[in-house]
């Protein structure tokens, strides 16, 4: 029963990785870039870098933005526009880079 337990739960951390696209996170990372730069390295200070981010930090943020858990007025808008497929995308993507 142990062993199947921990298969089940190595199974549950592994979905959101597998789901995710870089490439279609890319595609969708161009409303983000005008305050966190094209590459994910902003350019305003105010705005923070999401390049090298962790991926499950940018998810967390993303849906907390969505859910109103966090507030920001510019963030929400741009949040409630993504799915949590596009948020899964965008954050390896960000994730990804360097």
């Amino acid at each position: 029963m142990k062993k199947l337990s921990l298969v089940i739960l190595a199974s549950l951390f592994a979905i959101p990785a597998l789901a995710a696209d870089i490439d279609a996170g890319k595609a969708k990372s161009g409303m983000c870039a005008a305050c966190h730069g094209g590459a994910g390295i902003s350019a305003v200070p105010m705005y923070p870098n999401l390049a090298g981010q962790k991926a499950m930090y940018l998810t967390k943020q993303l849906k907390d933005f969505k859910s109103g858990k966090r507030q920001d007025p510019t963030m929400k808008g741009m949040s409630m526009a993504l799915s949590d497929t596009d948020i899964a995308n965008v954050s390896a993507y960000y994730a990804s880079l360097k």
